[in-house]
């Protein structure tokens, strides 16, 4: 079972690796959630923890849910965190893509 401190430190981490695949600077990440870099810097280096509200406004950022951040560092809920990325991306579809990747999950599957 993991410590709330490694829970801790792998979101610092998925909080800094996330801000990279952007190609962010912990400025402009900073401005967007109207705090400092410097408080950027101490989440990204597990000196603090961000509140569930700034979690929020950093997850829209980064255009991903919420239940994905989460899902990226509690591996009991990656499954759940999974599935609901999954359906997020399906209500965006069309019905001619969603025929397409239903055609595609069949390939794979089998």
């Amino acid at each position: 079972m993991r410590t709330n401190k490694e829970e801790f430190e792998d979101l610092g981490a998925q909080i800094r690796d996330l801000r990279i695949q952007m190609r962010l600077t912990q400025a402009e990440v900073a401005e967007a959630l109207n705090v400092t870099p410097g408080y950027i810097s101490n989440v990204e280096n597990n000196r603090t923890a961000m509140s569930l509200r700034i979690l929020m406004y950093y997850a829209k950022l980064m255009n991903i849910s919420l239940d994905c951040l989460i899902g990226k560092v509690e591996p009991e809920y990656r499954r759940t965190a999974l599935d609901n990325e999954i359906l997020e991306l399906l209500s965006k579809m069309d019905e001619k893509d969603k025929a397409k990747l239903i055609k595609t999950l069949k390939i794979w599957k089998v």
